[in-house]
Formats: structure tokens, sequence, C-alpha cells
């Protein structure tokens, strides 16, 4: 009796041990199959997934794999793990999404996005590079508008607001302009649309000033201002040597002209500076539109630390794809959305300048009415 029970315990045994070699080698299969079609067939299907092409992507591995951090195993290569994290940062998925497709623990995917993200974060000396000023950018001295007047600008700087995920005894800190928390993140970059400058990590209630006089201290080797060059910076911040301001209490925005044009020469210098500036907004525009997970209208799955050093990963991965993958249909789609909104700006403003005229005449009449009145009863 207990021999036959004996053998049926072996009997489930190696039956077991069968089924998991056979779910583990099915899933290999499975993997192999999902790199061929992501990286290797359909170049839009790469394009969709990883945000990016199939030789940008194949480049971007080889760059990763030299600097060390990452190395194929026993059990999964390179490809794999920049892959993972490149689906991650482009749809905003979560662990247990992602342990579905690639058939891997959340545990492992976990590992594998934490040691690209450090991988990628040690590119920033390679990717985030500050100009030189030697060259005027060439996107100044092609534009007739700009040159000669803007010929020592240097690129354009400003705060973004990103969406993060804090606990509620600091929650108050990081919220600032929005209804929810957010950190304000310092950028520059070039004309080019490359950031050559990322501060993450302050909390949204703190001013763009404020941010940029910590980082002119702290990182002074970093945030550099050639001499007698200069950034282009909105009202946000104050003028002084290195970075240029608009006129205050003038039309700035670009929308705000589409009805009037520039009527002085204050005016016209703000609608130039405006044109100019915008370069950081596309910039941070085409940034979150490629990479949903630091654009994302809900709370981040992942702490405040590590979504800022998602938002540098994804700042150096967006100047990496400027110079070797731009994706103009991209960049298209975020022009004609800035497009879109100053459209729907002046629309709002045409229709505020009727009510005005219609809020003038009515006072208008009731204080002629009642000038008639108290000249009849004096």
């Amino acid at each position: 009796m207990y021999a036959a029970y004996a053998a049926i315990l072996v009997s489930v045994y190696h039956h077991s041990n069968y089924l998991e070699r056979s779910i583990s080698n099915e899933g290999d299969y499975e993997r192999h199959a999902l790199m061929e079609r992501l990286t290797l067939m359909d170049n839009e299907d790469c394009y969709n997934q990883l945000r990016m092409g199939k030789d940008a992507f194949a480049r971007l591995v080889t760059i990763l794999r030299g600097t060390g951090r990452l190395r194929n195993n026993a059990h999964s290569n390179v490809e794999e793990q920049v892959a993972k994290f490149l689906h991650i940062v482009g749809h905003n998925l979560r662990n247990r999404t992602m342990k579905f497709y690639f058939k891997r623990s959340s545990e492992t995917i976990s590992r594998h996005f934490h040691q690209v993200l450090r991988a990628i974060i040690s590119l920033d000396d390679v990717f985030l590079k500050q100009p030189d000023g030697l060259k005027c950018p060439q996107e100044i001295k092609d534009n007739t508008k700009f040159w000669p007047y803007f010929k020592d600008c240097i690129g354009a700087i400003d705060g973004s607001h990103f969406r993060v995920k804090v606990s509620n005894d600091v929650v108050q800190r990081y919220r600032g302009r929005k209804y929810y928390p957010t950190q304000n993140v310092l950028a520059a970059c070039s004309f080019d649309l490359k950031f050559t400058y990322v501060l993450p990590g302050w909390e949204g209630s703190a001013s763009d000033s404020r941010i940029l006089d910590n980082a002119l201290v702290r990182d002074f080797d970093k945030l550099i201002v050639p001499q007698g060059k200069y950034y282009l910076a909105d009202a946000g911040f104050q003028l002084k040597t290195g970075f240029l301001t608009p006129y205050r209490s003038t039309r700035y925005h670009l929308k705000e002209y589409s009805v009037h044009q520039p009527e002085n020469a204050r005016e016209v210098f703000n609608l130039r500076h405006s044109s100019l500036r915008n370069a950081i907004e596309r910039a941070f525009g085409v940034l979150k539109k490629r990479f949903p997970i630091i654009a994302s209208g809900t709370e981040p799955h992942y702490p405040v630390d590590t979504q800022s050093d998602i938002i540098l990963a994804c700042c150096i991965l967006h100047n990496y794809l400027m110079g070797v993958d731009p994706d103009e249909r991209l960049i298209a789609e975020v022009d004609k959305e800035l497009f879109s909104e100053e459209a729907e700006f002046e629309s709002m403003v045409l229709s505020l300048a009727e009510k005005c005229k219609e809020g003038e005449i009515l006072r208008e009449k009731i204080a002629m009415d009642m000038w008639k009145d108290y000249n009849r009863n004096r």
C-alpha cells in the first residue's frame, strides 16, 4: 500500500516538473516571438510599442550594454530588458500587465525596470550637454525675426509640472497650481528641442525663479551660461545676467497677438521673445506625448523619488531620439495641439471682447440716463 502511494507521489512529482518545464519553454518561445515582432519585423510595431524605430532601438541597446550596467543572463538578454522598460514608460503600464505580456514574474519585471532606469541615467553626461555658446543657433541665424537681435541666445528655460504620488504629511508642499500634487521640473533646451539641463524633484508649490536660483548654486558645473550669453525665460523668472525675460505689464503670449498685432517696441520684443522661447514648450510637449508615464492624468505608480528618476531618464531618451529618430509626426502633432490651444484662446478673446463692448454700451447708457436725471433734478 505504501509502495503504491509512494509511486503515485513520484508520478505526480515528475508530472508537475514536466508541466513546469513545458510552461517555461512555452514562455521562452512566446517571449522570443514577441521580441522578434517588436524589434526585427514591423518598424511600425516598434514605434507604436517602444516609441522608436528598429534601428534606434538596436543602437540604444548597444549603448546601454556599453555602460556595463546591463548584461545578458541565463534567463533574459539586454534587448528584452530594455524593451520592457520602454514598453512601460511608453504606455504607463503596471508590472502585472508586463507580467502577462512577457511571461515574467513581477519581481523580475521590477528588477529589470530599475536596472535599465539606472543605466539610462548614467548617460546624462553624454546626452544632456550644455551649449558651448561659440556658435549662434542655426534656428536664430536663419530667421530674420530673430537675427541679429537674439544672436547671443543659447536656449530657453522653464519649469513644467508633473504629477506625483506623495504621503499625506507632505502633500501640501507638492500642491501648487494644480488641485493634485505635482513636482516642478526645471529644464533648459536648445532650439532643436534637445534638453540641455534637467532638474526634477522640486515640490509643485516652488516657484520657477526659486528653483533656478537654487540650481545656479547647486549645479554651477551643469547649468552654465557662457559670458555674454543668455537663456530666454518667461515672466515667472527674474530678469538678470544670463536670463532674458519679457517686459511685464505688456502683452506676451503668441495667442495674444493673434487678435491684435504689436503696437510698440516692447510688444514687438515680447512677440518675438515668445516665438523663440516656445521651443521649451514644444520640447516638453514632445517629451510628455512620447512617454505617457510622466504625463498621465492619474496618480503615478511609483514614489516621487523614482518618478523624478523616470523623468530624467525620459529626457535623456528624448535627446537620444531627437538625434537619431526624432519622429516628425510626433513633433507635428504637438505643434498642432499648441496651435489649436492658441486658436481656442483667440476665439475666447474675441468672445470676451464682444461681451466687453456690450458691457461698455450698457454702462454708457446707464451713465447718460443718470446724468440727464441728475441735471433735471438739480
